[in-house]
This record gives C-alpha cells, structure tokens and sequence, in this order.
C-alpha cells in the first residue's frame, strides 16, 4: 500500500478515535505528500526514495523544533512537536543499527576505492544516496570520518 493510501487510511481510524495528535501529524504528511506530488518539475507520483526523504524531512523538523522549545523552556510547544514526531516515525523505515551501518560504510569506502580522509565527499556521497532514509546524515558522516581516520 502507498504512504498516501495508508495515510488517508490512518487519518480516518485518528478522526473516529478522536486522537488529535496523531490527526495533527497525519494531516502534515498529507500535506507534505500534496506539495511533493504537485509541485513543479514532479512526475505526479512519489517513489518509494522521495517518501522516506519526505518523512525524514518531516521528522527532522520536529526534533529540531523540539530542541529549540526545550531551550526556551516552552514544554506546552514541546509536547506537541513530540506527539507528531512519534507519529511519523511509525512510517519511517526501519532504521539500522551501528553494526549494520558500519559495515555497509566500510563497503561503501572499500567500493570507492577510498583511504584517506581527503576522500571523504567521495564515500559521503555514495553512502548519502545508498543509505538515504536508512540512518541520520550525521551519524552516516561521523562513521565515515571515523573509518577514513583509521
């Protein structure tokens, strides 16, 4: 079933239970499914890739908000940013352990023939484009560097 599909179908389960905050949630991804569908240059239809990217996106923001109203100390906004994060991490993909991260970066710097930390844009952006919605940018670029130095 496509994210879309199983989304509207999510939405109607939240209105009939009266969950607000996972109707909240689902309605932004729908919302962010529309735009990417329509906006200029799309084919119309989201592949499996754009959604995942789509649903970091969404998550990205609501830790990066989360973080910026604990610092401000506005709990009420937190909560909020929290309940919807929780939400759509249901459809994000699994993400993979350390273990398996590693290994496949340690694939990906032997593939590209990779051995110095000077060819670290070289693995970032194979790895980048392999483990998208897989693992964290951060964390994908913080084992590389990590493997690069060894």
């Amino acid at each position: 079933m496509s994210l879309e599909l199983n989304i509207n179908a999510e939405i109607k389960t939240a209105m009939l239970g009266k969950k607000e905050a996972d109707l909240r949630a689902l309605r932004a991804i729908k919302a962010a499914i529309l735009l990417a569908k329509t906006a200029e240059g799309s084919s119309g239809e989201l592949t499996e890739a754009d959604e995942a990217k789509l649903l970091q996106k969404l998550a990205k923001q609501r830790k990066d908000s989360l973080e910026i109203f604990r610092q401000q100390n506005r709990e009420d906004l937190a909560v909020k940013e929290e309940e919807e994060l929780v939400v759509i991490e249901r459809f994000l993909p699994k993400p993979l352990t350390e273990e398996e991260l590693r290994a496949a970066i340690a694939e990906i710097i032997t593939t590209t023939g990779a051995s110095s930390p000077a060819d670290m844009g070289k693995v970032m952006g194979a790895a980048t484009k392999q483990l998208a919605g897989k693992a964290d940018g951060k964390v994908i670029s913080a084992l590389v560097k990590e493997l690069l130095n060894k």
